[in-house]
């Protein structure tokens, strides 16, 4: 059998990667694949405990290890089990929001971020990565109109600033084999969703995940 694909949805506040990842995992199952839907942090028992952790004030290495806690049960209760069944996994946020928030929003180093990161995941990779981008003014002010207890996504509007311009530098930095497609969030989720389905399918005709 063939490996799975794993596919990440990334971005800021209110990017709507929720929405897509639902649109997405509805488009893929009636084009006959299997699919298993995840989000961070939570997805599991233990990982939904670690988010009501995450609604208290935490210094920001507490809070990286809590979201890097609540990654590493999801990657081997879900992840990795359902990607050795041949399925399509679509994760809302993996670790490329870690090294945004907690490294280019937080100020944490990097190198070690990457390194607790892989311990974590024992170096599982997306197989396609889908960062969904939207000026951070604009996203937070949909945000405002969900409840999240997750406090990293009530911080100001600075933070929310380093956040995307980090996502735009992880991008920048990706390393050959990390695939990685940008997707203008600012216009009608219908088009969104249809561009991230096309690019998801040329990822499982290329044999991406195989």
């Amino acid at each position: 059998m063939h490996r799975g694909l794993f596919v990440v949805l990334e971005g800021g506040e209110g990017a709507g990667k929720s929405t897509l990842a639902r649109t997405l995992a509805t488009r893929l199952e009636a084009a006959g694949h299997t699919v298993v839907a995840t989000r961070e942090p939570g997805g599991t028992a233990a990982g939904e405990r670690v988010r009501e952790l995450l609604s208290l004030p935490l210094t920001p290495w507490a809070e990286a290890f809590a979201f890097l806690a609540a990654r590493a049960q999801i990657v081997a209760e879900v992840i990795r089990p359902a990607l050795e069944r041949g399925s399509v996994v679509i994760s809302d946020r993996f670790a490329a929001s870690t090294f945004a928030y907690q490294g280019y929003g937080r100020g944490l180093d990097l190198d070690l971020l990457r390194a607790a990161n892989a311990a974590a995941t024992g170096g599982l990779e997306p197989d396609i990565t889908l960062l969904l981008s939207v000026p951070a003014a604009v996203g937070l002010a949909r945000q405002a109109r969900h409840d999240d207890r997750v406090l990293t996504g009530a911080e100001a509007l600075a933070f929310h600033t380093r956040v995307h311009a980090g996502y735009a530098a992880l991008m920048g930095e990706a390393a050959a084999g990390q695939h990685w497609q940008v997707l203008d969030a600012t216009r009608p989720e219908g088009e969104v969703a249809s561009e991230a389905f096309l690019a998801v399918n040329h990822a499982l005709s290329a044999g991406r995940g195989a």
